[in-house]
């Protein structure tokens, strides 16, 4: 037996796109957080693209609110191989 764990290779990974969206349409996180119903800190995360579990619920509102679907909220970016 080689290896005992798991090898992670690099499988690319998501990125957060709703600062560069929320700037095209000039509206802000405590706006955004209003429209949709959610506290601050939520939609900054998101803003912040540190966001660790995508709850389908939030990305559907932001979604409706800022009329745009969901890929241009959310990018699967996959790692090149140098």
């Amino acid at each position: 037996m080689e290896n005992t764990l798991i090898t992670l290779k690099n499988y690319g990974h998501i990125e957060i796109r709703l600062k560069e969206l929320m700037e095209e349409k000039a509206i802000s996180r405590n706006a955004l957080a209003r429209a949709i119903n959610a506290r601050f800190e939520v939609i900054d995360k998101w803003y912040n693209g540190r966001v660790e579990r995508i709850d389908a619920d939030i990305l559907a509102r932001i979604c409706f609110v800022l009329k745009c679907p969901p890929e241009d909220i959310i990018v699967y970016v996959q790692e090149t191989t140098g």
